[in-house]
């Protein structure tokens, strides 16, 4: 039996690769290098003729990071936000909201939420993971939140209430959108956003246990190992959202199919994204042991887990690869690399070298890349930033800039800038 000691608690946080049980090992060993695969091309994908890099553009270069905010302390954080009002709101894993206003003189820090009373942070993975501002926050106050909590262990999708003026939100306004069962403390994705449709969209890890013991991510009868799509405008016949109507196993129910489903074969999404300016979804899943995946994902896609980790195959020797959406970018387990934190596509202006290309990162190493795919295939990956402390999300501003989150050194929160 695998011992986790306290030293590489912080490490696997998002990881958890550590477990007890046996668990299939990849066929394979992986490349000593990131790859996209064993040729440095995909196979053919359904967004290849539909997304494309710029003709003319700068190569990757290295950033900066910049302390985005002077004497700010955030506990765990694993989220940050911004509202139309330009205020930013932080998720701190515990079950706190935090606002961060500009105000003349410097800083001002508030709770905005706190709901720590209801969240089970006890498991490592569990607690607050994920906030999505309605589309129209600024007028109706509605903000959505991704929780664990227990009795019995589950994950939480709820609606909040609060004046959008006002930088404070009563914790009685909850009213619960969904609930899933989780079978184990691990995996439990949590990032939720609303999409360019206007829809909600919801990560779900695997239910954890290592290796998907319980055939999750291909088992279409279950919303773990998913992300999920939902419209919270309208009500459903028996709950508080509905199926949109192009979901693609829309009017399956009857077969046991969850028609939330958007796309399965995950593992443990940990951040996802939208390209403001193409709509494509980008996921970062963590891997098991050995391989670190970055996806595209379209409707109806099975990204392949557990039949494969990343680009190897993990349930067999000789895996059936057939219908399955391989990743854009895998990489290594290796050098202090075990965790991989989705970002944004970079649509800023200050960083010209980055525009277009996908910022992400590693949560125990603390590197922080920026890939460019034309649509085929990888064009470049680069290292462009190393951080002190552990990646434990990414944000991004009203003007395309982005921002790193780590988990530890006090909270901080750094700016990319050039």
């Amino acid at each position: 039996m695998l011992r986790c000691t306290v030293a590489i608690f912080l490490t696997l946080l998002f990881a958890s690769a550590c477990t007890s049980d046996p668990v299939p090992r990849p066929s394979e060993g992986p490349p000593t290098s990131p790859v996209a695969n064993a040729t440095g091309t995909l196979p053919a994908q359904p967004w290849a003729s539909a997304t494309s890099a710029p003709t003319s553009i700068e190569p990757l270069s290295e950033v900066a990071l910049a302390p985005a905010f002077a004497n700010l302390t955030v506990q765990q954080a694993t989220g940050m936000y911004q509202g139309p009002s330009g205020r930013f709101f932080v998720t701190e894993q515990p079950g706190r909201v935090l606002v961060l206003r500009d105000v003349a003189g410097g800083l001002e820090t508030e709770v905005y939420l706190d709901i720590t009373d209801r969240v089970n942070a006890g498991g490592f993975e569990e607690g607050l993971l994920g906030l999505a501002l309605a589309p129209d926050f600024s007028q109706s106050g509605n903000f959505y939140v991704n929780y664990t909590a227990s009795n019995p262990r589950r994950t939480v999708v709820s609606r909040f209430t609060g004046d959008p003026a006002e930088d404070f939100a009563n914790a009685t306004s909850e009213v619960v959108i969904l609930e899933v069962e989780q079978p184990f403390a691990n995996h439990n994705g949590g990032q939720i956003a609303f999409g360019p449709d206007g829809y909600l969209y919801i990560a779900m890890g695997d239910g954890g246990g290592g290796g998907d013991r319980l055939g999750n991510g291909q088992n279409l009868t279950t919303l773990l190992g998913k992300i999920l799509r939902i419209d919270v405008a309208t009500s459903g016949q028996s709950a508080s959202y509905s199926i949109p109507a192009d979901n693609p196993f829309a009017g399956q129910g009857a077969n046991g199919v969850r028609e939330e489903i958007w796309a399965y074969g995950l593992r443990n999404p940990w951040r996802f994204s939208f390209d403001p300016e193409t709509g494509n979804l980008w996921v970062g899943d963590v891997g098991q042991s050995n391989r670190e995946e970055i996806d595209l994902i379209l409707a109806g896609a099975n990204l392949g887990w557990n039949i494969m980790e990343g680009n190897l195959c993990f349930s067999s020797p000789d895996c059936d690869r057939s219908g399955l959406t391989l990743p854009v970018f895998d990489y290594e387990r290796t050098d202090g690399n075990c965790s991989v934190t989705g970002g944004f596509v970079y649509r800023g202006d200050r960083i010209p070298s980055l525009n277009g290309a996908y910022v992400y990162g590693d949560f125990c190493s603390g590197r922080v890349w920026a890939l460019r795919f034309d649509g085929g295939s990888v064009r470049e990956n680069k290292l462009i930033a190393t951080v002190e402390g552990s990646v434990s999300s990414f944000a991004v501003d009203s003007d395309g800039e982005i921002y790193v989150l780590t988990y530890d050194q006090a909270g901080a929160i750094f700016k990319l800038v050039p």
